[in-house]
């Protein structure tokens, strides 16, 4: 999958401000500060179209950002930034329900977790959330630059065991600084999406 035009279609807090047109979507959710804006920008071959922040919680919005006029990838909120007032953090946590629950032209959610840690409360409360909708889950592991390679399949292991997951369910260690991970993710994006609308269409 080569991507060649991006563009930053809406940004949203309530459904009506969603981009007009409907098409496939992917979206990344994630702990604050955890790399999605990061990520997003290497998919996409941008170095900042997604903002990247030192301050946790800064995404406070759903971004939706126009790939080739075929599909969006769609960034959503941080969860979990404790020092957000809560009145601030439960606004969040029911602008993400709110997209979750009503996109029904959401193909798949790329869940990113530090892979340096065993999922939080948070990751593993997310994840039974989009198990009980029956949603597309590809776990993407960020910062894996930031530990020894010999300790990367020791950490997929442990992360792997921590969400209770098979082989069956793709998990992509990832480094925004190396790019490692960034191919790999594209391609489980475009057969999950373009395969998908295939056979529908058929």
């Amino acid at each position: 999958m080569k991507i060649l035009n991006v563009e930053l279609a809406a940004v949203a807090a309530v459904p009506k401000q969603y981009p007009e047109v409907v098409l496939p979507e992917i979206a990344f959710v994630g702990r604050s500060n955890v790399g999605k804006s990061s990520l997003i920008n290497a998919l996409i071959n941008r170095r900042a179209l997604a903002r990247v922040s030192q301050n946790p919680g800064k995404t406070r919005t759903i971004n939706f950002y126009n790939i080739d006029g075929k599909m969006y990838f769609v960034d959503l909120p941080g969860y979990g930034y404790a020092k957000a007032p809560k009145a601030e953090r439960e606004k969040w946590g029911d602008m993400i329900d709110k997209y979750l629950y009503e996109r029904p032209n959401l193909k798949a959610i790329v869940h990113l977790i530090d892979i340096r840690h065993e999922p939080s409360k948070q990751d593993l409360q997310m994840y039974e959330w989009m198990k009980h909708y029956n949603y597309k889950t590809i776990f993407v592991l960020t910062k894996m630059d930031k530990i020894n390679r010999s300790q990367i399949a020791k950490h997929v292991k442990i992360i792997r065991l921590a969400l209770g997951v098979g082989t069956d369910t793709t998990i992509i260690p990832f480094s925004s600084e190396t790019k490692q991970g960034k191919e790999e993710l594209l391609a489980v994006i475009e057969k999950i999406t373009f395969d998908e609308e295939q056979e529908t269409n058929d």
